[in-house]
């Protein structure tokens, strides 16, 4: 089998197309299959410094809280907006950088991170879809994303992705289609997507500006069937009032990302716009997704597991 060096990068890029798509109708079916390809070597890679904590920070995201924020979704899909709610969950754990899992226990070589848990439901016709991406971003903001994961659960079946931030980015995937089963790919490292609605709530200043390559989240990429890369990318950071906007181009795949955020810390992200082309054959236009927020709260919810707690998903609008 030749290594991921050895491929030339028009075959490299082709190789992992199959890698995130799972195709949602039970009568899509994968149009291109992927060899399996060697993971890459688990050698650390150098870090740039660290940025300092201020003490603001350390006091909003180290209290033993986690912050949680519902909204009114508006999600594409098959060429009809769905109505539904998203949920993102921030809070800081302490992170092991090789298993690249949440430490149970203190230590020196732990990374600390800031976790973003985001979650979408909607209803296509009869079915539901459940989604959920994670991304486990450095507080200090001196490397890529350690670890990004994905799931969708609709009643044709469900996908898990699973990228590992190592000298480069692994990427695992496991599928139900016969022609993508469990597949093991590796690509040279970019900007994620995933891991900017990390940057934002970190320090918005760091966030990267004019002509870059970005890597779409791992949630558009299975839903529109794109190929698994880095796209060149135009982004832009704009203040209106109290109201920061930054935005994502991708020409290439002619989608907008607008991420709309309070420009003073702790930097709450209020609303965002996706534009791209949604559906399929016919079906297929220009839609725009949205969520607006519903509200917020700071708990400690993975404490709140009894009976008596379910009014505070009432106070999300959950």
């Amino acid at each position: 089998m030749k290594s991921i060096k050895q491929l030339k990068p028009t075959t490299f890029f082709y190789s992992i197309f199959g890698v995130l798509l799972i195709f949602s109708s039970c009568k899509e079916k994968s149009e291109k299959n992927s060899d399996t390809l060697a993971m890459a070597t688990t050698t650390p890679v150098v870090e740039v410094p660290k940025k300092q904590l201020s003490e603001e920070f350390k006091k909003y995201w180290y209290n033993g809280t986690a912050e949680i924020t519902s909204y009114k979704l508006e999600q594409a899909r098959y060429g009809e907006i769905r109505e539904g709610s998203a949920v993102m969950i921030y809070v800081t754990e302490p992170f092991l950088p090789e298993q690249q899992v949440k430490a149970d226990n203190s230590h020196k070589t732990n990374i600390p991170v800031l976790k973003l848990n985001s979650t979408k439901n909607y209803i296509t016709g009869i079915y539901p879809y459940s989604i959920m991406t994670s991304s486990f971003y450095p507080v200090h903001d001196n490397q890529h994303a350690i670890k990004v994961s994905f799931s969708s659960q609709e009643w044709c079946g469900h996908v898990y992705a699973q990228l590992n931030n190592r000298e480069d980015f692994e990427i695992t995937s496991h599928s139900y289609f016969e022609s993508e089963g469990d597949q093991d790919y590796s690509m040279e490292k970019a900007i994620l997507e995933n891991e900017i609605w990390n940057k934002v709530r970190i320090d918005p200043k760091n966030l990267p500006i004019g002509e870059v390559s970005i890597v779409p989240s791992l949630e558009f990429i299975r839903l529109t069937h794109k190929e698994f890369k880095a796209y060149n990318a135009i982004t832009s950071l704009d203040t209106k009032g109290n109201t920061n906007t930054y935005t994502i181009n991708y020409p290439e795949l002619e989608r907008t990302l607008k991420i709309n955020f309070e420009n003073e810390f702790p930097y709450l992200i209020e609303s965002w716009t996706d534009t791209f082309h949604d559906g399929f054959g016919d079906n297929k236009k220009v839609l725009t997704s949205k969520a607006t927020r519903i509200n917020r709260i700071t708990t400690p919810y993975w404490q709140q597991k009894s009976n008596k707690d379910l009014s505070l998903r009432d106070s999300l609008g959950l």
